[in-house]
């Protein structure tokens, strides 16, 4: 695979990642760093806590800079309600029960690991549907 071709596979290996990321950042198991600081709170602060969150906040960072930057505020918001409707249909029509906090929860961290994805991929989408480049930075920018 060049690195200037994008297909399915690699926007499944930046939805894989972005599942981890948002998982790993909270998740209604009880396994996820959100409840790794609670008990931590109470246990005391370790070095390892510490570098586990920043390096959360770099790839959150990145995730989210690379969505806004590629979708912008009305993708964003586009993106959001498609799902969120999705969401809401398949709660009225009776596939997932709207009593199940846990399965809702596990959906909506699920769809916005979604959003992160596409937000990811947008510009690869974009220029394979459309023709157009979308560029970031300017001759100033570099020098």
């Amino acid at each position: 695979m060049t690195a200037n071709k994008f297909n399915l596979e690699s926007f499944f290996v930046r939805l894989f990642f972005a599942l981890i990321l948002v998982f790993a950042t909270f998740n209604p198991s009880g396994y996820s760093f959100y409840n790794w600081m609670l008990t931590g709170l109470e246990t005391g602060f370790e070095p390892l806590m510490a570098f586990s969150g920043i390096v959360l906040v770099i790839g959150w960072v990145v995730y989210i800079r690379a969505t806004i930057t590629s979708l912008g505020l009305i993708g964003l918001i586009l993106a959001f309600t498609f799902f969120g409707t999705l969401l809401w249909m398949v709660i009225d029509w009776g596939i997932v029960p709207a009593d199940s906090i846990q399965l809702i929860t596990y959906i909506v961290l699920s769809l916005l690991s979604m959003v992160l994805a596409i937000g990811m991929s947008w510009s690869h989408i974009r220029r394979r549907m459309s023709g157009q480049v979308d560029v970031n930075e300017t001759d100033d920018e570099l020098t």
